[in-house]
């Protein structure tokens, strides 16, 4: 478990980077981020907070993600961090938090949950354990100045971006609601940054003078399909309770409650809720990567893997979904179920090498093939931190693969 100023846990997750990235790359756009560039971060943390890094590395805390009020909202806060980054402003900010910060961030899984326990990862239900949130010492609080041309920065990006600026009003009135009350006792001239009152005027203003064209709100369903799986995940049964009751018979409520319920272990009412899901939304792929998940969890590792190779034919390339399919190959252990868990395994890693797709990958090459095993640990170990551990598994693979191997030649890399 990682610890210390800069550690944190990241979220990985197929749906949810998804549906970020897709509110998000207007913002890139208009920001003239070259393709492909940018990157999204899911920070497991409460806090109602986001951050840019470097200008291409949005950190987005599953806090935001749940509280917020609606998908323009999101799109206003990311493009006031942008703001900042566009401005000038995150000189600071980039010295405390520089890459180490990155490497040293485990990597959480939504879904199957391979958690880790003593340092090697063991079957089990829920989120990877993970350290605690964001130490503080991350964020800092900007200048009056500095966050007002953030805000202006934004809202011209916003109208660029032909998004609705009017988001920027939807969350400076929910961050009042946060923090009004402790804000009224304050003095501001005994403050460095601007109270939210002052901003939302400031930003009225801004958008009463724009002569705005059809700056369309941006559907909201796929957003609350988000929000609803990482409450499930993160909150207990009473929260999800008390934000979908029974009553509340949309798409949203009933994947929270799935979810729930796959996390309690009332597997029979998870997969009922799943499967009316999947009756409404039959080209879902999300939908039948919960269900792989469930019938994993009963131990239906054909139903499993159907569902997963269903959810995989309409995802695409989904690096999650294929290592959680690889996952379930090796469990069941069919002739050619390790053949296909390395191929899963291998166009994963080419997408993003996490470290549950190394420790999987190893899982699949076995005693079959003790070279590649071993560097398929060393990969996973040098990836959560544990250096002396991914040097000893090179130095095996080394002494047991064949020097013109790629494998051989990137455990020397790690050696070095």
């Amino acid at each position: 478990m990682m610890t210390g100023v800069n550690a944190a846990s990241l979220i990985n997750d197929t749906e949810t980077e998804r549906v970020l990235y897709e509110l998000v790359q207007p913002l890139a756009q208009a920001a003239k981020i070259p393709d492909g560039r940018l990157k999204i971060h899911i920070v497991n943390d409460e806090d109602f907070n986001a951050f840019v890094m470097g200008g291409e590395e949005v950190f987005v805390y599953t806090g935001l993600i749940k509280q917020i009020k609606n998908p323009d909202a999101f799109q206003a806060v990311i493009a006031h961090e942008l703001g900042h980054t566009i401005g000038g402003h995150m000189v600071q900010m980039a010295d405390r938090m520089n890459a180490e910060m990155k490497r040293t961030m485990l990597i959480q899984a939504l879904g199957v949950g391979l958690m880790v326990a003593g340092g090697n990862p063991t079957l089990g239900a829920g989120v990877l354990a993970g350290s605690g949130g964001v130490a503080q010492q991350s964020l800092m609080a900007f200048t009056r100045d500095e966050e007002r041309i953030a805000d202006d920065m934004a809202v011209d990006l916003m109208v660029k971006a032909g998004l609705n600026p009017n988001g920027f009003i939807d969350v400076l009135q929910q961050m009042n609601e946060l923090t009004g009350a402790a804000e009224s006792k304050t003095n501001p001239n005994m403050i460095n940054h601007p109270m939210t009152a002052e901003r939302i005027n400031n930003v009225r203003e801004k958008i009463k003078q724009l002569k705005l064209k059809n700056n369309s709100k941006w559907d909201a369903h796929e957003f609350k399909l988000v929000q609803a799986k990482l409450i499930g995940y993160l909150d207990n049964a009473k929260r999800v309770q008390e934000l979908y009751p029974n009553t509340d018979k949309s798409d949203a409520a009933l994947y929270a409650r799935a979810i729930a319920n796959m996390q309690g272990g009332n597997l029979d009412g998870a997969k009922i809720g799943t499967q009316t899901l999947i009756a409404r939304n039959p080209n879902n792929p999300y939908f039948l990567e919960l269900l792989g998940d469930i019938e994993y969890q009963f131990g239906h590792f054909d139903d499993s893997v159907a569902a997963y190779e269903k959810s995989l034919d309409l995802a695409k390339n989904a690096p999650q979904i294929q290592t959680a399919l690889a996952l379930v190959l090796t469990e069941r252990n069919k002739p050619g179920d390790d053949k296909r868990a390395i191929e899963l395994c291998k166009r994963s890693i080419l997408g993003e090498p996490a470290p549950l797709t190394y420790w999987v990958l190893a899982r699949a090459y076995g005693e079959n093939d003790p070279g590649r095993y071993a560097w398929a640990m060393a990969e996973y170990n040098n990836l959560i931190g544990k250096n002396a551990d991914a040097k000893k598994y090179a130095k095996i693979a080394q002494k047991k693969l064949k020097k013109n191997d790629p494998e051989y030649i990137k455990a020397g890399d790690l050696l070095n």
